[in-house]
């Protein structure tokens, strides 16, 4: 097993002082048009964070035996040496990418991801704001395992990915040098994918890298001040219910479904989509 360090771990205290020095900072120079601090959102935002450390736990279990399951039975293996640690970081990315598309248009995925975009808030405790069911992200990944990647190298690079993505959850950052922000994730890029704008919604998935944004045509530059949460705020700081909100409209919608196909499509078709009526046919509403 590759001997990488828990990225995540290490970047703790950093998580902590970046915090505190963006809550001073916002205290001293408050910006009036930026969304800000709220005690009780910043801390469902860590009450998350600290729940996802207890439930990702338990979804490894079964995630690293299928992992290994699949490792063990390809022939290819990737070594881990510095210059194959970079590719495969940019392969992971890649993959990244699509698993963050597929978790806004796809609505039983979305129900695990619309929790980081539950706050209307966008500060760095946002970034902590993380699901309890990430137990759908696995299967995306399966062809970097088929690949030769070892789980364990699997697992670094998405933890690097993870910490990378912290600091671009801030209003405090403007805009990066202009190479940068043509190339790697950035604040400015981040607000927009957090906004509930129609015209910012569905846009820049990318982790560390925007470029895949702009190869796949889901880039979109930042121009108005954004409004971030959901077209339909949840208004609740209860961690459970953020957690759980959108399966319980899932179910809700399944309930009151008269077709299979309309329950088929509550789960996977978009998260605003609505089965057809009798006054109206079947709509595709654009939700985040």
């Amino acid at each position: 097993m590759p001997n990488l360090p828990d990225v995540v771990l290490w970047s703790i205290p950093a998580f902590v002082l970046l915090t505190v020095v963006e809550m001073i900072s916002v205290r001293i120079h408050p910006d009036e048009d930026a969304a800000g601090y709220e005690t009780k959102d910043a801390a469902t935002s860590v009450g998350m964070g600290l729940g996802s450390l207890v439930f990702d736990f338990l979804w490894k279990i079964p995630i690293v035996a299928i992992y290994t399951a699949v490792y063990e039975l390809t022939p290819l293996r990737v070594p881990v040496l510095w210059w194959t640690v970079p590719l495969m970081l940019l392969a992971q990315d890649f993959f990244y990418y699509w698993s963050h598309r597929g978790h806004h248009v796809i609505r039983i995925l979305w129900a695990c991801h619309v929790v980081h975009h539950s706050s209307e808030k966008f500060n760095l405790t946002t970034a902590l704001r993380q699901p309890w069911t990430s137990l759908t992200v696995w299967p995306f990944y399966v062809p970097l395992i088929a690949a030769g990647v070892h789980p364990a190298a699997l697992a670094f690079c998405s933890s690097a990915n993870l910490v990378y993505q912290f600091w671009i959850h801030t209003e405090r950052i403007d805009k990066m040098p202009r190479w940068f922000e043509f190339i790697l994730n950035t604040p400015s890029h981040h607000r927009v994918h957090h906004a509930s704008q129609g015209g910012y919604l569905d846009r820049n998935f990318g982790g560390i890298l925007i470029v895949w944004d702009r190869l796949f045509g889901s880039f979109i530059a930042e121009t108005d001040r954004p409004v971030y949460g959901l077209t339909k705020n949840i208004n609740t700081f209860n961690p459970i219910k953020v957690a759980t909100h959108e399966y319980m409209s899932i179910a809700k919608d399944i309930k009151a479904a008269r077709r299979w196909r309309d329950r088929v499509g509550v789960l996977f078709r978009g998260p605003g989509w609505k089965p057809a009526t009798a006054a109206e046919p079947a709509k595709e509403i654009i939700a985040a």
